[in-house]
């Protein structure tokens, strides 16, 4: 089965903002980023996306401008759940909370968030439960840097420690192939 990873396209959060599941915008214009996602993408497949506006966007922009038919939305492709840091500099938080999680962040939980663990159950409980149905369409899924990162280290067998070694820009398109 032929899967594409999309990244939504750049968010309206200046640079050192913690926005994980907080449902922020993106920079506008975008057709012609828009555009050219939509032509590495095949005209007819199931359409899946992380039910938040920056995704839901892109995914209806490539619905209308291909022989898509619906978006089916998601909460399990959401970004990971950032808890009390969401919309908060880098900066801001107190080292003595943000240091034990840098050093272990795919165990460590932000406070009233999750870890990277729990982000990667959500991620293989969509793969089990929609990845797996022997469709024939391919399918195309409209997330974020944190999800397609635990995709990624699914397909190339690679542990969560390492999964910043799987580069996600803004916009980028990824195909993956499951057996």
């Amino acid at each position: 089965m032929e899967v594409y990873l999309v990244r939504h396209t750049e968010t309206v959060c200046e640079k050192g903002i913690c926005y994980g599941q907080s449902d922020v915008g993106i920079i506008e214009p975008c057709n012609a980023v828009f555009e050219s996602i939509v032509e590495q993408l095949p005209q007819d497949a199931i359409l899946y996306s992380s039910p938040l506006q920056r995704c839901v966007i892109l995914a209806e922009y490539i619905k209308e401008n291909t022989q898509i038919s619906s978006v089916i939305e998601d909460s399990r492709l959401m970004e990971m759940n950032f808890g009390d840091w969401e919309l908060k500099s880098w900066d801001a938080i107190p080292q003595e909370v943000l240091n034990p999680w840098m050093e272990d962040f795919v165990n460590i939980r932000v406070p009233n968030g999750e870890s990277f663990v729990d982000l990667n159950d959500r991620v293989l409980d969509f793969w089990k439960n929609r990845l797996t149905s022997g469709s024939e369409k391919p399918v195309i899924i409209v997330a974020h840097a944190g999800v397609i990162r635990s995709f990624l280290c699914k397909i190339n067998d690679l542990s969560l420690k390492d999964a910043f070694q799987n580069k996600v820009n803004f916009g980028d398109t990824i195909k993956i192939e499951i057996l």
